[in-house]
């Protein structure tokens, strides 16, 4: 993107619990570093103040005010700005005024969005005026769905090195994993059920694997929604609670590249629980926890301690077999508490390298399709992530 504008990023929701720690990991990052000019906002100039102050952040750092439903303010904004990257969720309630006034001005946008059917109809509504004024909207730059996106990336790239083919089948799985998903998962999840309650078109979209993709598609996808034992992977697996979100945008990514993984492409995620009858129960207990969708667990603006976020982690295992017949597979790892603690530094180096590592048309993307190895590059040099090829 060029760089004529005042700020290259701009923190919106910097008051929230997740804002807060993307300010307070730029600061960390950032603070000596003449290349990034950045910012925070959000609608009170008192807690935007209180949030510089308790994280030691200078003077320098402007602070602008702008509530979320005044569209002016909004505009104002993403003028000043190559980049807006947001933390204010569930997107669906609150994010539109946002997106609109950074299509309008030609703004790029990152977010934290796992809200599928609110994606696609924003993708919908507003994707013609992005692609005119060159606006490029990246969803989903957190936990959902940059390990996951860019795990299926990663693994084509060394397919495709390999054999000069992609691999039609991968499979996702979480081998280990130890924190929390955040307070504003919990409530997009449950305002998307309401919508999909009230909205026959939201439910479609929720089932629809391609609803971020093309809807025609009639490649049939493996059913992640049961547990079961792999013989290949010698574990019983159980469904991945984000899988909703993280394969539609994995097939969003094979489709902005042109079918690059292939038009029957086919990709699932489940959560490894281990082999015997121990692995079975765990599987089976996965399955049926509801605890997301009740109202147990933080609520938005709430969250883990710093030494729970610190200790926390997550190994994502990706595997395929390639058209020479070779299993291949390749990992990534986190080194936080995936919901907060990494998150924050995903979707802070997403924003960068939107910013100042890619020129793109104006349009919506994922953040493989538009960050791709670039963002694999940062996320290891900077934020803790580490991208391994695991068999040969």
């Amino acid at each position: 993107m060029s760089n004529e504008r005042e700020f290259d990023v701009v923190i919106y929701g910097a008051t929230g619990f997740t804002g807060k720690l993307v300010a307070e990991y730029f600061h960390a990052q950032y603070k000596d570093n003449n290349q990034v000019k950045w910012a925070i906002a959000g609608r009170n100039a008192e807690k935007l103040d209180d949030i510089k102050a308790s994280l030691g952040i200078s003077e320098n750092v402007s602070t602008i005010v702008a509530d979320g439903g005044d569209a002016d303010a909004l505009d104002a904004l993403t003028k000043r700005t190559q980049v807006v990257l947001t933390t204010v969720g569930p997107y669906q309630l609150y994010g539109e005024p946002l997106l609109k006034a950074c299509v309008d001005n030609g703004t790029g946008y990152t977010d934290l969005c796992g809200e599928p059917a609110w994606m696609h109809q924003m993708i919908g509504k507003y994707q013609t005026k992005a692609k005119e004024t060159g606006a490029n909207i990246v969803f989903s730059c957190g936990f959902d769905s940059v390990p996951f996106d860019l795990g299926v990336f990663y693994l084509q790239q060394h397919a495709h090195a390999k054999t000069g083919e992609p691999i039609d089948y991968v499979k996702g799985r979480v081998r280990k994993m130890q924190g929390t998903f955040s307070g504003g998962t919990a409530a997009s999840l449950k305002a998307t059920m309401a919508a999909a309650h009230k909205d026959k078109s939201i439910m479609s979209a929720l089932i629809n694997p391609y609803s971020l993709a093309d809807m025609n598609n009639k490649a049939p996808q493996p059913d992640g929604t049961k547990p079961y034992y792999d013989e290949e992977l010698g574990t019983w697996v159980a469904p991945f609670i984000m899988a909703a979100i993280n394969t539609k945008n994995v097939h969003r990514t094979n489709f902005l590249n042109d079918y690059a993984y292939g038009d029957a492409f086919q990709y699932d995620e489940m959560m490894m629980t281990g082999p015997g009858e121990k692995g079975e129960a765990m599987a089976k207990h996965v399955a049926n926890d509801k605890s997301l969708a009740s109202d147990k667990g933080p609520k938005p603006g709430e969250g883990p301690s710093k030494e729970e976020r610190e200790n926390g982690f997550y190994d994502v295992l990706f595997v395929g077999q390639a058209t020479n017949g070779d299993t291949l597979a390749v990992s990534v790892k986190g080194d936080k508490d995936p919901g907060y603690g990494s998150t924050c530094k995903m979707i802070s180096e997403s924003a960068l390298c939107l910013c100042q590592d890619v020129t793109l048309p104006g349009g919506f993307y994922t953040p493989a399709a538009a960050l791709g190895q670039n963002l694999i590059q940062r996320l290891e040099e900077k934020a803790g992530l580490t991208f391994t090829i695991e068999s040969e």
